[in-house]
């Protein structure tokens, strides 16, 4: 199958990201990365298990609460076409989050721990709308732990996501093996490498003054990174099932 000029360009910038995904951790990731786990060891285990249950419950509500809200897949639609409205959506969302993070990061340290509960259901959110624009149903089980993988590529220390990454690898296999209860998906290492990666940006939105303006261009900036992530993500399994379909049948399966 022939491919256009936006697609050929699509596979080049869809091979820079992938082995950006795949870098090995440079010293000052290791470094960060030890001085995190150090202070999370400090952290007592009560704190750690309530943390992971709470974002554990707000990610399986909008997990199974958004998908109700979440337009249908067209699979009419060319690869050009599907991100010009990736494109529109992401600019949306990235808006969104900007203005609630301005408005909460104004209002003090209250309103500022109120941002981490309603950004994290923009950015969940803004995840399924691309998911059905490229085409995934969402009503899948397996759709949704695609999400959540999108989630931690985005914002996990270099290590994590290049584990992440090679389990998406090869997606249309790989979700064959996934089990069938989302309680066995790693939570605790999804909200600490979350809570790790937007600690240090989010804690100058508590300080007065300088709150509104740091809350709205880093919740710009978050969303930016998620939407490219997410873009590249179904790029990926778009590149895949453009190989698989381009493949001769099987001699098993030939008659």
């Amino acid at each position: 199958m022939a491919t256009s000029a936006y697609e050929e360009t699509m596979l080049l910038e869809l091979r820079e990201w992938q082995q950006q995904m795949l870098k090995d951790p440079s010293l000052v990731n290791h470094f960060t990365r030890g001085l995190q786990q150090k202070i999370n060891r400090y952290i007592p285990e009560k704190v750690h298990q309530a943390v992971t249950a709470t974002i554990k419950q707000m990610i399986r509500a909008v997990l199974f609460g958004a998908k109700h809200t979440t337009a249908k897949p067209n699979p009419g639609l060319t690869l050009e076409a599907r991100e010009a409205a990736v494109r529109e959506r992401i600019a949306f969302y990235r808006g969104t989050a900007a203005a609630e993070g301005g408005i909460t990061g104004a209002g003090g340290i209250l309103l500022g721990l109120a941002d981490f509960p309603l950004l994290l259901g923009i950015k969940l959110k803004m995840l399924f709308d691309l998911a059905a624009l490229y085409g995934h149903s969402v009503d899948d089980y397996r759709e949704r732990v695609y999400l959540l993988h999108i989630f931690q590529l985005a914002f996990s220390s270099q290590q994590q996501r290049r584990e992440v990454y090679l389990q998406m690898v090869d997606w249309e296999t790989q979700k064959l093996h996934l089990p069938q209860d989302i309680h066995q998906f790693d939570w605790r290492t999804f909200q600490q490498e979350y809570r790790d990666y937007i600690d240090l940006a989010k804690l100058a939105q508590l300080i007065p003054v300088i709150g509104a303006p740091v809350g709205a261009v880093v919740n710009y900036r978050l969303l930016q990174k998620l939407g490219t992530t997410a873009m590249n993500a179904y790029r990926m399994r778009w590149r895949e099932q453009l190989f698989l379909n381009q493949m001769p049948p099987s001699p098993d399966l030939l008659p």
